[in-house]
């Protein structure tokens, strides 16, 4: 293990991200004072946890964070990144390489990690303390270092120790320990007042509770008798009111037979209304139906007819449209003649070209002639004088048409290239949306794929949470196990004899769940131990129950049979013959009927059930008591085992859990990787977008300079034109003067035929030109035609298509004619007959409507009887009703006074009566009395007294529970203390031994001659003994530290620091500048040290001597210019001698 690197960003004078990489052995960091180089033991210091800003060498925490300097603004936050290698596993971590992050923002807040995961403080001070770091930092030797391990006092000193020894974790165990204990002690204090408290009120609550009971003995006697008083007087009172209720019942029975006959006659009357109503409409309804059926005979007799006719006019027509397979062919025709002219076209071009150069060859002769035509010309100057200006307009005309030809030729070319630059651009646009198409259809499987790997990496996480509250339940399922079995195994201890002889329990080997039957057969045997009474008969033992092991086999009781159900309970025992004897007599039964049944069978056998219940004959065990040790025992090997499974547990759960987190870890790699393809994929696809529209821009850019072209050319031939009648005219001109001309002129045949040669290239090459033009029109003529002929051959087979479908529908509507008309055939056959049969029901139905009629008129008198019955029934029952109340008014508020004298509600009184064989209520009365008169002589009572008692009695007992969980958990507190004690006292004690070692031996090295040890202040307490150093250097007496001088004060404490570092080695160690007090010959030998601790540490010196630098592995300049902002170079190195 070793520091790999350390990255700082913020920190103090680092303002920008530096990374130091370091390597094992040795590395020096140098530069001038004040460049930063301390501040890169601050960082290792702070990163590891340090939280003294004292120690940091500041004022306060936040001024870890940059300041700003020159330019350079305040930041922020501080951050520091250390890297540690650690293959050799020093680290309990599973990772190779382990990063340790500390980050600081201005407003106070921190942030660890480990690993990128956020983490606490504590989390990093545990992970660093097994390798020998803690809050001491014994491994950074800082400026101040020296002097503070010199100065300190002796109690102080032992924390480097410690701190090396890795008992700081034991001790901060130990310290929450005793925070715990403190706090229970006043919970303990709190409750001893509470229930002395509790206890002095519990004596006078328990006077008045007394006094309460008995008023609520004499209350209850008042109680039952006007319960019975009021009873009798109610009953008599419900007698009266339930005669008064009958004869109202009676009047009502009569009234109700009144109403019923009313009731009865008004439903005739209302049954006949109804069906002289519901026969009205019937009637109507088929007087409706007739009139109805005949209106339908007549639609369906025209259906007959129409249908018919249209089933006999229908005929199928031959199609008479164009053949679309005729079309095809000729398209196709087409499509060869487009190829025949393509092809002409191509020749046409090629033959363009060719006259092309031929032109160009007779335009330079032509130009010659020409020069040389001029020569002659201005010879015989003055002699023709007169025509000179016509030759020369008539040599502008012909140049200007030369020119203007030229111009055409170029109008053309331009117009032919921008024709297919705009076609090449409008296929380039073309793709360019197709391909945005094709990219467009690769979104859908990348976006699921995204939603996939998304969905997965949130299940991955939420599987891993639940795998952690398993992993973390099961911990605490050990745990608790193992606290049960100790607080077991402590109980059986505690109930062990002095006896030198196995406990009986331990030779026993139940059936599980039958524990607690064998205990209770057992019952002072369950405690004892096996061996040969006689022989110890003498020892000085406290009562002992002592089983012999030398009888013989085991015997039962002999029984006939045992009852149905019932076992020996020595089945369900395996031990020695000697332990069977004990429970020979002894059947295990299912119930404690079972139970007594069988000792009643058997007087000689005892009974026992599997819940402990012993019965033998005239007496029973019942009740729970203490447990024996046999009962201890299974709970110990029941709980061993759940101890066994929950442990296997842990263990695949820790496997299940580290698959989980890689698990995890590949799905949020693999989400981000989707997500990284879908942005890359939407990317891709706007670059698209934007190249397919720039195409589409490109291609409307072409089609304009094309159309510019085509306006360039048309205006080109037409001042060739225009050149070309001016060109004749000066020709026409110049001829005629030259016939008037007599004079001998200049030769102009050569010139003439050069320019002859090059006008007839030129019409060549105009012809060439409009060749090629046309045959490229030609082509894009029967190009579009055989399209057009395509496209026609289409339309002609999609009408041939709709023609057929139509003289199927056609077909289709001859069929449904056909159909319909038989139907309506049929339809006019049924209507017909509906037609007679709706005539008769007309008929029928006046003559129903007539009857009916006739029975409301004599139903509405039977209702007018009925009427004046009902009101001679309804003055009998308001007299009936009006005895009846006035009955119940009485019975009522005998009820309301019998509620409040008794407090039972009426129906409750009535339920409980019973009326005794001799009673008497004038006798009840004088009793009532008599008993009111002694509940008023207990004056007065506390009503509450009871139930505050009661109360009070119930939280005395559960607080003088809860004080004796308070002291047992004291007690366990003060176990967990001895017992951090003990592991502190070992580690110390072990760590001190080396380091005491160890100390002369360096002290010799550092003082050749001299001599050095480390001594205890005080050995007997090693818990909180100091250290205190002797050293005399050679050629001196003194031991005291404070007469040194101030390099051999400084070479004491760094072999005090190297004795520990060699006693407890750590990965790595600091030094900052512990050098700087030393001569040359100490400093030679303080680097022999530094060469020995290399060879299993890393060192990290900060320096300013040239010998410590030539030892180093790797050298780090460390430099600040004026903008205050430290920067860092670094060299890999040779030591010197290597």
């Amino acid at each position: 293990m070793y520091l790999k690197s350390l990255t700082l960003k913020g920190f103090k004078s680092f303002a920008s991200a530096t990374t130091m990489k370091f390597e094992p052995g040795i590395c020096a960091v140098v530069g001038p004072n004040g460049s930063g180089k301390s501040n890169v033991v601050d960082a290792l210091a702070w990163v590891m946890g340090e939280q003294g800003a004292k120690q940091l060498r500041g004022g306060k925490m936040e001024d870890v964070i940059f300041a700003g300097a020159g330019s350079r603004k305040p930041l922020g936050r501080a951050e520091v990144t250390l890297t540690i290698n650690n293959d050799d596993g020093a680290l309990p971590i599973e990772y190779s390489e382990v990063s340790i992050t500390r980050r600081m923002f201005r407003d106070g807040a921190s942030e660890y990690e480990i690993n990128g995961s956020k983490a606490r403080l504590m989390d990093i001070q545990e992970l660093l303390s097994d390798s020998g770091i803690g809050r001491e930092m014994h491994v950074i030797v800082g400026q101040g270092k020296i002097t503070e391990i010199l100065e300190s006092r002796p109690e102080d000193r032992r924390a480097y120790i410690e701190e090396a020894a890795g008992v700081l974790k034991h001790k901060r165990r130990k310290e929450k320990a005793q925070r715990k204990l403190t706090g229970m002690q006043a919970n303990l204090d709190r409750l001893t007042d509470l229930t002395d408290e509790l206890k002095r009120q519990l004596k006078p609550l328990a006077r008045q509770a007394d006094a309460a009971r008995r008023a609520q003995t004499v209350q209850s006697e008042v109680r039952e008798l006007r319960g019975l008083i009021a009873g009798y007087e109610l009953m008599r009172l419900w007698a009266a009111n339930e005669a008064s209720e009958s004869a109202k019942a009676a009047a009502s029975v009569e009234l109700a037979a009144a109403n019923a006959g009313v009731s009865e006659a008004e439903d005739d009357h209302r049954l006949a209304e109804e069906s002289l109503a519901k026969q009205q409409p019937e009637a109507t309804a088929a007087n409706q139906v007739w009139f109805e059926l005949s209106a339908l005979k007549e639609k369906v007799d025209a259906t007959v007819r129409i249908a018919t006719d249209r089933a006999s006019r229908s005929e199928a027509e031959p199609y008479q449209g164009p053949d679309p397979q005729e079309t095809l062919h000729q398209a196709e025709d087409a499509q060869a003649q487009v190829e025949a002219l393509e092809d002409a076209s191509d020749v046409a071009a090629e033959r363009l070209e060719t006259i092309l150069d031929q032109v160009e060859d007779a335009r330079e002769a032509a130009h010659a002639a020409d020069e040389e035509h001029m020569r002659r010309v201005r010879a015989i100057a003055d002699r023709r004088e007169g025509i000179v200006r016509l030759v020369t307009g008539e040599e502008q005309a012909r140049a200007e048409v030369t020119r203007a030809e030229a111009r055409v030729a170029e109008a053309s070319s331009n117009c032919a290239e921008s024709r297919e630059a705009a076609r090449a651009a409008d296929a380039e646009a073309t793709r360019a949306s197709e391909d945005v198409s094709a990219h467009e259809n690769a979104r859908g499987p990348l976006e699921e794929t995204r939603v996939r790997a998304v969905a997965e990496s949130g299940a991955a996480e939420s599987r891993l949470k639940q795998l952690r509250d398993e992993e973390r339940a099961a911990e605490q399922k050990v745990a608790s196990l193992t606290s049960r079995i100790e607080t077991l195994e402590s109980t059986r201890a505690a109930g062990e004899t002095e006896a030198d002889l196995p406990p009986l329990a331990d030779l026993l080997t139940v059936t599980p769940g039958m524990e607690k039957a064998v205990a209770a057969a057992l019952g002072r045997f369950s405690d004892a131990v096996v061996g040969e009474p006689g022989a110890h008969t003498g020892e000085d033992w406290s009562r002992t129950v002592v089983v012999d092991e030398t009888v013989g086999a085991p015997w039962h009781v002999e029984t006939e049979v045992l009852p149905a159900g019932a076992q020996w309970l020595t089945d369900h025992v395996q031990a020695p013959q000697a332990v069977r004897r004990v429970l020979a007599d002894t059947v295990l039964v299912r119930d404690t009927g079972e139970a007594f049944a069988v000792v009643v069978a058997d007087p000689r056998l005892r009974a026992v059930t599997p819940e402990g219940l012993v019965v033998g004959e005239g007496w029973a065990e019942v009740g729970e008591g203490t447990r024996s040790s046999l009962e201890v025992s299974g709970l110990i090997d029941a709980a061993s085992s759940a101890l066994a499974a929950a442990r296997a547990s842990l263990e695949e759960m820790s496997g299940t859990v580290s698959g989980a987190e890689e698990t995890a870890e590949q799905a949020r790699v693999e989400a981000a990787q989707a997500t990284a393809a879908m942005r890359e994929f939407q990317a891709e696809h706007a670059a698209l977008v934007r190249e397919a529209e720039a195409a589409v821009k490109r291609a409307a850019d072409r089609k304009r300079m094309h159309e510019a072209n085509v306006d360039k050319l048309t205006a080109a031939e037409k001042a060739l034109e225009k050149a070309k009648t001016e060109a004749a005219d000066a020709a026409d001109r110049l001829a005629r003067v030259e016939d008037t001309e007599t004079e001998e002129e200049v030769s102009t045949e050569e010139r003439d035929r050069a320019a002859e040669r090059l006008s007839h290239m030129q019409a060549m090459e105009m012809e060439a030109k409009m060749a090629a033009r046309q045959a490229a029109d030609e082509v894009e003529r029967a190009t579009q035609r055989a399209e057009g002929l395509r496209r026609k051959a289409a339309a002609d087979a999609e009408a041939q298509k709709r023609y057929r479908e139509q003289q199927e529908k056609r077909l289709r509507v001859i069929e449904k004619a056909q159909l319909v008309r038989d139907n309506a055939v049929r339809v006019a056959t049924r209507v017909a007959d509906a037609l007679d049969r709706a005539h008769d029901e007309r008929e029928r139905t006046r003559a129903v409507v007539a009857e009916a009629d006739a029975t409301v008129k004599k139903l509405a008198v039977a209702v007018h009887d009925a009427r004046q019955r009902r009101s001679r029934a309804q003055e009998a029952y308001h007299e009936a009703e009006m005895a009846a109340a006035q009955a119940a008014v009485r019975l009522e508020e005998a009820e309301r006074r019998a509620t409040g004298e008794t407090g039972v509600a009426a129906t409750e009184l009535r339920k409980q009566f019973e009326q005794p064989e001799d009673f008497s209520i004038t006798e009840y009365r004088k009793r009532l009395k008599s008993a009111e008169k002694a509940l008023a002589a207990l004056g007065k009572v506390n009503p509450l007294a009871l139930e505050e008692y009661a109360a009070l009695e119930e939280r005395y007992s559960f607080l003088s529970t809860q004080l004796d969980d308070v002291i047992r958990a004291r007690e366990d507190l003060h176990s967990v203390i001895e017992e951090v004690d003990e592991k502190i006292l070992t580690l110390f004690t072990d760590a001190w031994h080396d380091v005491e070692g160890e100390f002369p031996e360096v002290f010799a090295t550092l003082f050749p001659g001299g001599e050095g040890r480390l001594k205890l202040t005080d050995p007997d307490d090693m818990l909180t003994t100091g250290i205190e150093v002797e050293a005399r250097p050679p050629g001196k007496k003194v031991k005291r530290l404070s007469l040194l001088s101030g390099g051999e004060k400084t070479l004491t404490a760094l072999a005090m620091l190297v004795a520990i570092f060699k006693a407890r080695p750590s990965p790595f160690y600091v030094m900052d500048e512990v050098e700087a007090a030393l001569d040359d010959v100490n400093l030679r030998r303080l680097i022999a040290l530094f060469e020995k601790l290399r060879a299993t540490s890393q060192l990290i010196v900060i320096t300013h001597q040239k010998p410590t630098m030539d030892v180093a592995n790797v050298l780090y300049g460390v430099t600040m210019h004026g903008d205050g902002v430290t920067r860092v170079i670094s060299q890999r190195l040779h030591p010197a001698g290597e």
